[in-house]
């Protein structure tokens, strides 16, 4: 295990507030939003909720760093999804993990 104090890191929780229908016409740019950010380094994993009623996107820094990116989201440009932003800090990583940051 690998102790990383003070490392800020944010949940974005995505809800969809239209029908998957309308969700997944955006679904090709979200899914082009999201590599980008990976590319970036800022965002480290994301994925769909259990059951379909949004998305779980987990980045690296600060809740408004964080919220002016995930607000960039095209599920949340065009209105299809709302974000909602929690803010931690990682102290303790997998040994795998801990070596990103």
């Amino acid at each position: 295990m690998v102790a990383r104090p003070m490392q800020p890191m944010s949940l974005a929780m995505l809800t969809y507030v239209k029908p998957l229908e309308e969700v997944d016409l955006h679904r090709e740019a979200h899914v082009a939003w999201i590599k980008q950010a990976m590319e970036q380094g800022i965002m480290l994993l994301a994925g769909r909720r259990n059951p379909p009623t949004g998305g779980v996107l987990l980045f690296r820094g600060e809740e408004d760093a964080v919220r002016a990116v995930a607000e960039t989201d095209p599920f949340v440009v065009n209105g299809v999804a709302t974000v909602e932003i929690v803010a931690f800090t990682m102290t303790l990583a997998m040994d795998q993990i801990g070596e990103l940051f």
